[in-house]
């Protein structure tokens, strides 16, 4: 059987989520690789030269690796093959861009804390208050963006300070689609800080304010809260005010269904652009939580288990890019003081 036939009868079906997220970089640099040879046939040495080629050409080589396995351990689990040629496959080690604090390539997905501090001050006072938390949400949790969106109000304790990650939101053929998580990893229980937990009662309070002021037919008042970011109180609502189901989900457009997957993209960008932030992606928000974890001091399985990785190497990629970048960045620090 050829790896391109049993990736799309064998694994492409398990999970829709998880197919389209993987399928472009199968599309793009696997199967043009692997796709017309015999699963049987692909040997240790030539999986080893094709890890090199993609790795002078792109910087996500581990990424691609991991996708790769899958489908090889998926085949050793059926009796296809009897051994992964991929196991033990070295990454060949590349340039290390990220220099020095003065010097940094655009390579660089992530923010340090100072800029996360300026991107969420400005995020407060130009955005909707729904698009602050949002945004907070994502740095505070590392959470995935499909799986911020499938938030829904009983998803979160304040009792316990904890939000449950069981699901994600994914867009197919025009719908929205709320899909289960498919590993133990990615269905998570993590803590959630006071700050983000006063953050979001207070979210909660004003959309129930503007769910009054929809059923009080106030559109003009209530375009004015989401636009203006204006602080909206009312007597009548209180913190356990029943939200209709149709409403439950933490963030939402007016009308209770959910925002579309691109929004928190196209937000971040024109913040980015508007004030000549550096440039990173949202799921470079994601790489930011960790990152800034590992520097805290979390172990590896700590943050492993926060971010619900399937597999620990995705998150030795991380602390291995932090750890490599403290290094340098100390190494120059004493170059720069010994030479003053």
């Amino acid at each position: 059987m050829k790896m391109a036939h049993f990736f799309s009868c064998e694994v492409a079906h398990n999970s829709i989520a998880k197919y389209k997220s993987i399928e472009s970089k199968f599309n793009k640099h696997i199967l043009p690789r692997f796709g017309q040879l015999k699963i049987r046939d692909i040997t240790k040495t030539y999986c080893q030269k094709v890890i090199n080629e993609i790795a002078e050409s792109i910087k996500s080589v581990n990424d691609i690796k991991i996708q790769a396995n899958q489908v090889f351990k998926y085949a050793l689990k059926m009796d296809i093959i009897q051994k992964n040629p991929l196991e033990h496959i070295s990454i060949p080690r590349q340039q290390n861009e990220l220099i020095n604090d003065d010097n940094e390539a655009d390579a660089r997905n992530y923010w340090r804390k100072d800029e996360i501090k300026k991107f969420l001050e400005i995020t407060k006072l130009e955005l909707s208050y729904r698009d602050y938390v949002l945004f907070h949400l994502l740095i505070y949790t590392g959470a995935r963006k499909g799986e911020i969106l499938a938030l829904t109000w009983d998803d979160i304790d304040f009792k316990s300070k904890s939000i449950r990650f069981s699901k994600t939101l994914f867009h197919n053929k025009g719908e929205f689609i709320f899909q289960t998580s498919k590993t133990k990893e990615s269905r998570r229980l993590i803590s959630l800080d006071d700050k983000t937990l006063s953050i979001l009662k207070k979210w909660r309070v004003r959309q129930k304010n503007l769910v009054l002021l929809s059923t009080e037919d106030d559109a003009l008042k209530k375009q004015e809260l989401i636009e203006n970011n204006q602080t909206f109180e009312s007597k009548e609502v209180q913190e356990d005010t029943e939200i209709p189901r149709n409403l439950n989900l933490i963030f939402s457009r007016e009308d209770g269904t959910p925002i579309r997957l691109a929004y928190p993209n196209e937000k971040l960008d024109i913040v980015i652009k508007k004030h000549n932030l550096h440039r990173i992606t949202i799921h470079g928000l994601r790489h930011t939580h960790a990152s800034l974890l590992f520097e805290a001091g979390a172990s590896i399985k700590e943050v492993q288990e926060r971010l619900g990785h399937s597999d620990i190497q995705m998150t030795m990629n991380i602390y291995t890019h932090v750890t490599d970048t403290l290094k340098e960045q100390t190494a120059h620090k004493f170059q720069r003081y010994i030479e003053l």
